[in-house]
């Protein structure tokens, strides 16, 4: 099966987030789809710095996609932003399926005329808390190895506001309403969520220590050296000796501790869209 990884974000700021101990886009997707189909191929393309696909290669030699995560907000008037923008839309009408982290479910619902702002309610880092699944939800292969009620690894300042005509609401909580949807318009098919089922804790760690100042400007620490010691406890967690202790103090369930269930969706993703594409490609 081959996808294509939309990275969305600079290279130049992955290469930052790298040296905080984190990894980049593509790394975490590519992870997480093998950890799922070992018969899973990536290929990226890094859309914020204006890569194209190369010659002789083309959308339809995929047999799925998947959005990431970015820095930039959609709404913002900037080249790059206005050709993801195409870029997604072009991938969702020429049927392909596709999956977006973050960014990812953002940047699809601007394509396809839904409403994109900053959510109003501040930052959502670290963990989603009580993710809630709709009764669409509850009834979606996306969630077939979730429960009605969930935790997730996240960060993000924006959400969805309007979702485009075709989606369906599948899970909300008190931060955004819109934590994941799915937009199905005839062969077109997308899934999208505004957590981030592909990060670790130590990606979390990274970002937070990366942004150490603007959390302290937002209330959400107290000095750098505060911000350092949540960022030690957060590659802890799930590190050689997995700290049961941290886990129990962050209150922390295997729906964010396990691998598998925590990237369940995209296990569900390849079996319900990527494979049957696949095969009748073949």
């Amino acid at each position: 099966m081959q996808i294509l990884v939309l990275n969305c974000a600079h290279v130049a700021s992955q290469d930052d987030i790298v040296r905080a101990g984190g990894q980049t886009n593509d790394a975490f997707f590519r992870t997480a789809l093998l950890r799922h189909d070992e018969r899973v191929r990536t290929f990226t393309l890094n859309t914020a710095d204006g890569e194209r696909l190369p010659q002789g290669m083309g959308l339809d030699d995929f047999d799925g996609a998947v959005i990431s995560g970015s820095p930039l907000s959609v709404y913002e008037d900037r080249a790059e932003v206005r050709d993801q923008l195409g870029l997604a839309r072009e991938v969702f009408e020429r049927g392909i399926p596709t999956f977006g982290s973050c960014y990812g479910l953002q940047l699809m619902t601007q394509a396809l005329g839904g409403r994109v702002r900053l959510n109003p309610k501040g930052r959502e880092i670290g963990v989603a808390r009580g993710i809630m699944l709709t009764d669409a939800g509850r009834e979606h292969p996306m969630y077939r190895a979730k429960p009605a009620a969930f935790d997730a690894l996240c960060s993000h300042q924006d959400e969805v506001e309007a979702l485009p005509e075709g989606a369906t609401l599948l899970a909300s909580n008190h931060v955004s309403d819109v934590q994941a949807a799915v937009i199905e318009r005839g062969a077109s098919s997308f899934w999208g969520v505004q957590y981030h089922p592909e990060f670790d804790f130590a990606m979390i760690a990274a970002i937070i220590a990366k942004q150490a100042q603007r959390h302290i400007d937002e209330g959400l620490a107290r000095s750098e050296a505060e911000v350092s010691e949540i960022a030690r406890d957060l590659r802890a967690v799930e590190g050689v000796e997995s700290r049961a202790d941290l886990q129990w103090r962050m209150g922390l369930k295997a729906d964010v501790i396990d691998p598998k269930t925590r990237s369940a969706e995209f296990g569900a993703w390849l079996d319900h869209k990527v494979r049957p594409k696949a095969l009748a490609r073949a």
